[in-house]
């Protein structure tokens, strides 16, 4: 069994700057880490392997540095780490992401189950796993909160709608997406990261790609455009106040009504 995980770096903060001609978040100088929602998904693929010695191989999609998430992976217990890397990939919406994620897989091989993060931290669309699925033409699981009793045609899944817990059985191959706090990522081992120093890191660019159009990656074939990124602004006013039913709302009312006052002047 194969097991695909999907993982991103991200910028350790939610400071950020936007160029104001192409709408995409200028990394450069921010701090970047492993996306916490990914790393789920990369501890319920290693549950998996000690169940049933499944292979897993790890996807990550940006520059040469984000090679770190591969090697973080291979750490907690990852077999193959593959970096998606070249120009042509800057600036992907979900679309494009979605897609270029479905070329480099398709270009490795065939995996029995993909697996991705709930979201990302920089982007929070929690869309690329449904879109993934979409271009696969295959199954899609959201917000996974157990996986069990896997085989090579079916994986039982438990996952959370609203305000109730749904259990399915899901055919293979399939995509699933997982919650963050159902798999907390283990320690990586020392051994572990000392080997995966070593390990070699597979290198996907355009050409490696099944399809080599450029019109379908980056910016050229994203479908959405980042208008303006800016941070909520910030207040020193902090009020406590406890009241009940039309107070309340009366109370909320006078407040917003003397913001809308203040813009006005």
């Amino acid at each position: 069994m194969k097991i695909a995980v999907c993982m991103k770096q991200v910028p350790a903060s939610s400071e950020g700057n936007m160029d104001p001609e192409t709408g995409v978040l200028i990394r450069t100088g921010l701090e970047a880490v492993v996306n916490v929602y990914d790393l789920a998904a990369l501890e319920a693929a290693l549950r998996l392997k000690e169940t049933s010695g499944a292979k897993i191989h790890v996807f990550t999609m940006g520059p040469e540095k984000a090679e770190r998430v591969l090697r973080e992976a291979f750490a907690m217990g990852a077999d193959e780490g593959f970096l998606i890397c070249d120009k042509a990939f800057a600036g992907a919406d979900v679309l494009a992401t979605s897609y270029t994620l479905k070329q480099a897989i398709d270009s490795v091989g065939s995996y029995d189950l993909i697996l991705c993060g709930r979201q990302t931290t920089d982007g929070d669309t929690a869309q690329v796993s449904g879109a993934l699925a979409k271009w696969m033409d295959t199954a899609h699981v959201s917000w996974a909160s157990e996986i069990a009793d896997i085989s090579h045609n079916a994986v039982k899944v438990r996952y959370n709608m609203d305000d109730r817990i749904i259990g399915a059985q899901v055919q293979l191959p399939c995509v699933i997406s997982v919650e963050k706090d159902a798999f907390i990522p283990r320690m990586p081992s020392l051994k572990l990261k000392i080997s995966g120093r070593k390990k070699e890191i597979h290198t996907l660019s355009l050409q490696e790609l099944p399809d080599r159009d450029e019109e379908h990656y980056g910016l050229k074939g994203s479908a959405t455009r980042v208008r303006r990124i800016f941070p909520p602004e910030r207040t020193k006013r902090q009020e406590l106040v406890s009241l009940d039913g039309e107070k309340a709302a009366e109370y909320i009312l006078k407040i917003l009504d003397s913001d809308v006052q203040e813009e006005r002047i």
